[in-house]
């Protein structure tokens, strides 16, 4: 077999999807023992206005694919050195949460969604529109509960960590990333705020911010905002708290293609990891909220979560995540799998909600699971 051959099982059933609509196109990639085994492209990366072909070179905005592959790696790192203390409390970085709800916050929570915070906020309307009072709104967030006590899905934790990496190394957190990630690992479609140069090679998103426009209405916040983006969202992040952020954040904002996206992945393997001691690399299936109700470790979800993304064919000990924009990333650590699932699924929508492809992720795992195995 050469590398990356198309799978035909998981192009059929992929494309089955795109007939019925959950999304445009989808690109994916499977890797074992660091040989690409399966990829292929499907679909139209952009349908309107013009159309244009997916391919395995498609850029894709990763959206909360962010949070691991950026984030989680550059905290881990700094955790390796000792410039970060998982249960050090974050007031002792960000002095904007020593507040008394806050002070109980630690590193650990952040990473393992156990914070308290609730899951989502517009903050380019809470703060007025400056940034600058990012962080204090954040802090000033009532808690949903006790730090430690759930795991509560949180882009406003994964904001806080991409901001107190920011204060402990005194750079943005775009160039942390390109000096630490991606110039070592040698990406060259791997970035924030792709140039425009580039728009037609990446994935188109939603026509404006609707959906979270809704949300907005939902909570009855914003009804004055005038700030909504009424254009096809292509070539820039689709998240509007990462875009009000300037379209780099600590969770949202990485736009990357399969092929880099894995170069990435691998650094979360003990035996392939450029980037982590292999120690290190242990924190990733480590399942630290034992009897809460996600198994997460540090940065991922683990499959041992009931109904995770996973799916049955996947060990408990894999870890993954996803992105809103309809991306996928799960790696399997005892066979040394990785497993890449790329869609569109807000272009092109004619209705929302969006199509909740969470089946879809959970059969394409189990067809490439099953394809790797030995016949």
């Amino acid at each position: 077999m050469t590398d990356g051959e198309r799978n035909e099982e998981i192009s059929a059933f992929l494309g089955e999807r795109i007939v019925a609509g959950d999304f445009p196109s989808a690109v994916y990639l499977v890797a074992e023992g660091g040989r690409v085994r399966f990829r292929d492209a499907l679909g139209h990366a952009v349908r309107e206005p013009v159309e244009r072909g997916a391919a395995l070179a498609t850029i894709y905005d990763l959206a909360s694919l962010t949070k691991p592959l950026v984030t989680g790696l550059l905290c881990a790192r700094r955790v390796e050195s000792s410039a970060l203390k998982l249960d050090e409390e974050i007031r002792h970085y960000l002095p904007e949460f020593d507040e008394a709800d806050k002070m109980g916050i630690t590193v650990r929570h952040l990473v393992t969604h156990t914070a308290g915070f609730p899951a989502w906020r517009p903050l380019y309307i809470t703060t007025g529109g400056v940034k600058e009072q990012t962080l204090r709104v954040i802090a000033a967030e009532a808690l949903e509960s006790s730090p430690g006590r759930h795991v509560r899905y949180s882009d406003l934790g994964f904001i806080t960590l991409g901001f107190l990496l920011e204060r402990i190394s005194g750079a943005p957190l775009k160039e942390l990333a390109r000096r630490e990630i991606f110039e070592p690992l040698k990406l060259a479609r791997t970035f924030f705020n792709p140039e425009m140069a580039l728009q037609t090679e990446v994935a188109a998103c939603e026509a404006g911010n609707m959906y979270e426009r809704g949300m907005c209405g939902e909570m009855k916040v914003g009804e004055s905002y005038t700030g909504w983006r009424e254009q096809l969202i292509w070539g820039e992040v689709h998240d509007g708290n990462a875009h009000f952020l300037g379209g780099a954040a600590g969770h949202a904002g990485l736009f990357s293609t399969a092929s880099e996206t894995l170069r990435i992945a691998e650094q979360f393997l003990a035996r392939f990891s450029e980037l982590l001691k292999a120690e290190t690399c242990a924190l990733f299936h480590t399942n630290m909220t034992e009897a809460l109700e996600e198994a997460r470790s540090f940065a991922w979800q683990l499959a041992a979560t009931k109904d995770s993304t996973a799916g049955p064919d996947l060990p408990l000990e894999s870890f993954g995540h996803t992105g809103f924009t309809g991306t996928s990333c799960w790696i399997d650590p005892v066979r040394e799998r990785i497993f890449l699932l790329f869609t569109n699924r807000t272009h092109a929508a004619r209705t929302l909600p969006f199509v909740n492809i969470n089946g879809v992720r959970r059969r394409f795992h189990q067809l490439a699971a099953r394809a790797l195995e030995p016949r």
